[in-house]
């Protein structure tokens, strides 16, 4: 188990690197292990300012993600409109969202059981 525990804190610091490389805003991980029948055990959530953005933290997760980790998402959803793009790392779901989309989806809200962290941004 502790193996496990080491490979998400690593995909999630990798998924987080990627994001930050390319200005992703206001991320958020959402640690759903205390939930019941959850998909996965955290979701991170962040934003792009447009589509052209939103490919780029998904670009740049996916690199980050291969580079350190040699792995890459299960599955990966949304990407020709690029409003809201999911990344499916099994443990670990990205959800990139447009501003817009993210506001009108509230999904922070919709896990309201679930402990929720917040990244500073370094800007």
């Amino acid at each position: 188990m502790a193996i496990k525990e080491i490979n998400t804190d690593a995909l999630i610091t990798a998924i987080i690197g990627g994001i930050e490389d390319v200005k992703g805003n206001e991320i958020t991980i959402l640690d759903l292990r205390e939930i019941e029948n959850t998909v996965c055990d955290y979701f991170i959530v962040c934003e792009g300012n447009s589509n052209t953005h939103v490919n780029a933290i998904t670009g740049s997760v996916q690199k980050k993600v291969s580079k350190a980790l040699k792995d890459k998402p299960w599955h990966v959803e949304g990407e020709d409109n690029a409003e809201w793009v999911l990344m499916d790392y099994v443990n670990v779901v990205v959800h990139v969202f447009q501003k817009h989309i993210r506001e009108y989806y509230d999904i922070e809200s919709l896990w309201g059981d679930a402990k929720i962290t917040t990244i500073e941004s370094n800007l």
